[in-house]
């Protein structure tokens, strides 16, 4: 029989709170973590405002020693690292560099791109011949995988350890990669979850595309919309969120505490076929990819009751919540209450689904609904489809089992994952 995965830790460095606690304030207060960037505005950026997470030096040096943050500038490792301790930590274990190693335990933590300010300084010490100078942790803050590598190190983690990467979509695959480990008995626990680096290089590519709002430079607060009537594109942001998934067998041993059950869940792609692009879903694979997680999960379209979409504040939003009631069913006050965390946080691109699932299972297990900021005029596509009670302005507190999140990614690929209230 396969095994029952659950969900024993939480790390989350987040645009509006970093922290577990932090953030869940963050998302029962409906606080916006999206503020204006000098920097964008002299690179002539037309969107000149983004989320970055709040870091100080002495937080800094609580989760790294001095050597290793000599040279270091990786945010999205930064990021990533903190999240991903606080996880471990959240689960009842500690982070000894003595200690055994624990080959029971792995780690799929996925990204974008990592270290672009890094491989930045790299580029230009070649080109005026200071190869020599360039440090030895060029290579390890440059590559895909240097967050496993990184955090792998710190907690002596000894099962499959790996970087996943698929876009928007990086962080919710990363973590049913580790519930198909668990459930096969190919480990007792997995940390997953993403991260994404901030700043010009990695969101100028984004502002060249013209995805991102250009509207709100002025009052970045109100400028991430998704669902509005008045959206105009994503803001950027960046941060990590991670989870540790358990055996349910291993954590009733433990005796630790339990956030939630993963039911189950899909990944996959919509091949740039049927109306998908490189940049835009097939919606036939984002329904289909719908209906399998629930089948994967042994329930039925009924039994969601929650949404956390992937929404992001562009023209997509009215197609998404298309593609939700096809594959569902369901439609106007029939609908499952749907938001989105992007309202707060802006669009955390490869950090997005890791973020967003820790944002999912922190509501379903303080059992509340956080609020959709920026939303009050709703988009009237999606007002034709929906009820506007199912759209929260304001925080809800409601008692519910069973929530659904969804993240879509360029290259036209999908993951959806069913979380559960905990029952024994």
């Amino acid at each position: 029989m396969k095994k029952r995965v659950v969900i024993t830790g939480l790390g989350v460095v987040a645009p509006n709170g970093v922290g577990v606690t932090e953030f869940t304030d963050a998302l029962r207060e409906g606080k916006s973590g999206i503020t204006f960037h000098q920097n964008l505005k002299d690179l002539n950026f037309s969107c000149q405002i983004g989320g970055t997470p709040n870091i100080s030096e002495d937080l800094k040096s609580k989760y790294f020693t001095d050597l290793q943050l000599r040279g270091f500038n990786s945010s999205g490792i930064l990021y990533g690292c903190i999240a991903g301790v606080d996880a471990w930590k959240d689960a009842g274990f500690n982070m000894n560099p003595e200690s055994e190693l624990d080959y029971d335990t792995g780690l799929i933590f996925g990204t974008g791109t990592s270290g672009v300010e890094k491989f930045r300084e790299a580029i230009h010490g070649v080109d005026e011949g200071k190869v020599r100078r360039l440090g030895s942790t060029v290579v390890l803050q440059t590559m895909a995988s240097g967050v496993s590598a990184y955090l792998s190190g710190m907690l002596g983690l000894g099962n499959q350890v790996t970087t996943n990467s698929s876009a928007c979509t990086t962080g919710t695959e990363a973590l049913l990669m580790g519930f198909d480990r668990i459930q096969n008995g190919k480990a007792k626990r997995m940390l997953v979850g993403s991260c994404s680096d901030d700043g010009p290089y990695i969101w100028g590519g984004f502002d060249a595309m013209r995805v991102m709002t250009y509207k709100h430079n002025n009052e970045p607060e109100k400028a991430s919309r998704p669902m509005s009537a008045t959206a105009s594109g994503f803001v950027p942001g960046s941060g990590a969120g991670t989870l540790v998934l358990e055996s349910l067998e291993s954590a009733l041993e433990r005796g630790t505490t339990i956030y939630a059950e993963v039911l189950g869940g899909e990944v996959n792609s919509g091949g740039q076929r049927e109306g998908g692009t490189l940049t835009a879903p097939n919606p036939e694979a984002v329904k289909r990819c719908i209906k399998k997680a629930i089948e994967n999960s042994g329930i039925l379209s009924n039994d969601i009751e929650v949404i956390n979409g992937h929404l992001t504040a562009t023209t997509k939003d009215a197609l998404e919540i298309e593609n939700w009631t096809k594959a569902l069913n369901r439609t106007g006050i029939d609908f499952p209450y749907v938001n989105s965390t992007k309202s707060m946080i802006g669009h955390c691109l490869a950090a997005a689904g890791a973020i967003e699932c820790v944002a999912s299972v922190i509501q379903l297990k303080e059992q509340f609904i956080a609020p959709n900021i920026n939303c009050e005029d709703l988009h009237p596509e999606i007002e034709a489809l929906i009820d506007s009670e199912k759209i929260p302005t304001e925080k809800i507190d409601l008692n519910f089992d069973v929530l659904a999140k969804a993240s879509f990614g360029f290259g036209d690929v999908n993951a959806c994952v069913v979380f559960k209230k905990f029952h024994l």
